[in-house]
């Protein structure tokens, strides 16, 4: 396994209950400032085999970005059972519930 790859997997997995983080800050964490797309990737394959918790990982804007629909009811009544309040337009309020590693 990579280290990018090593690294986003340790950081997804610290990411507590009721938080968020966006795609593009795992990427910078881990390493790679423009290796957001990389993150969805390694989420989308690896989610399952690390049980990462894959919910709480949102785009930029702060919305659900998943295409599939059951995917994106699952996501938002993940956060939603999580205590994270998301608008009927997928949308996560940055300011409130971003985590950022301390």
């Amino acid at each position: 396994m990579k280290p990018f790859t090593e690294k986003v997997i340790l950081i997804i997995k610290q990411i507590p209950q009721g938080s968020v983080m966006t795609y593009g800050q795992i990427a910078r964490l881990a390493g790679s400032p423009r290796g957001a797309r990389q993150v969805v990737r390694i989420l989308h394959s690896m989610s399952k085999k690390h049980h990462l918790p894959w919910h709480r990982v949102i785009n930029a804007k702060g919305k659900v970005a998943v295409k599939d629909d059951a995917i994106y009811q699952e996501q938002i009544y993940s956060l939603q059972m999580e205590g994270v309040k998301v608008s009927e337009k997928g949308r996560v309020d940055l300011e409130q519930y971003q985590w950022f590693e301390e």
